[in-house]
């Protein structure tokens, strides 16, 4: 049975995550709020939030979880030529409110987004508590790509990227690994499985061998320049 979460008790304590279901896989809690409190216990344990609007909030610990060492990216052939021509030019948080609300436009093929109006309010409340942080790519001075996700400790817990033109939101990430590398993080959060980010150099690990993770990368520090200057690749 899951758990249902009280709104009025950002505190309350996540169920293991080991009692999260297989069948949705990793569904493990209904309901609560999106309070950074809240937030940062989730991600802390490995749970995220994940829901369409009109929908309950729903907290998710899927297994087995798709992550990568920064350190390890991998960037194509045309991506490395792209990026020696500096097609692309490259910040971090200067633009974050753009970056979630470009990756909650809907994508071709999807019917709407689970990025909501109540999630980009969560999000920039994060950003705003130097929790959740945003990478982005530009073009002839417009924003062109980006991610964006929430930093605990050595570990990076991506959530979404958006790209409108070709190869900047890969630019964007490879950028991100290259930092995050440069700044002290030791791993990333990738969530689940997707062609792109195996690409890119996403590996599948077990729920547990993540937990593990977590336990011993979250609450050591970064360098002081973390979130400050970019390295680039």
């Amino acid at each position: 049975m899951l758990t249902i979460l009280d709104a009025d008790n950002p505190g309350q304590p996540f169920p293991a995550v080991s009692a999260a279901l297989t069948e949705p896989n990793g569904l493990l809690a209904v309901g609560g709020c999106l309070s950074i409190e809240r937030l940062r216990n989730a991600y802390r344990q490995g749970i995220f939030p994940w829901f369409n609007g009109g929908e309950p909030i729903l907290w998710w610990s899927p297994d087995p979880r798709w992550v990568m060492r920064p350190e390890h990216v991998k960037c194509s052939r045309s991506l490395g030529k792209r990026l020696k021509r500096m097609e692309f030019s490259f910040s971090v948080d200067t633009s974050f409110e753009q970056v979630v609300r470009a990756c909650s436009e809907p994508r071709e093929g999807a019917g709407g987004t689970w990025i909501t109006g109540e999630m980009q309010r969560a999000y920039r409340q994060l950003h705003h508590a130097g929790i959740a942080h945003s990478f982005e790519s530009w073009q002839e001075g417009q924003l062109v790509g980006g991610l964006y996700g929430v930093a605990i400790g050595q570990v990076f817990f991506g959530e979404s990227m958006f790209h409108q033109v070709t190869d900047a939101s890969k630019a964007a990430f490879v950028v991100a690994c290259h930092s995050l590398a440069a700044w002290g993080y030791q791993l990333i959060d990738c969530q689940l499985h997707t062609a792109h980010l195996e690409r890119l150099g996403a590996s599948e690990i077990n729920r547990t061998e993540f937990s593990r993770n977590l336990d011993a990368l979250c609450n050591l520090p970064v360098l002081d320049r973390a979130w400050q200057d970019l390295t680039l690749p």
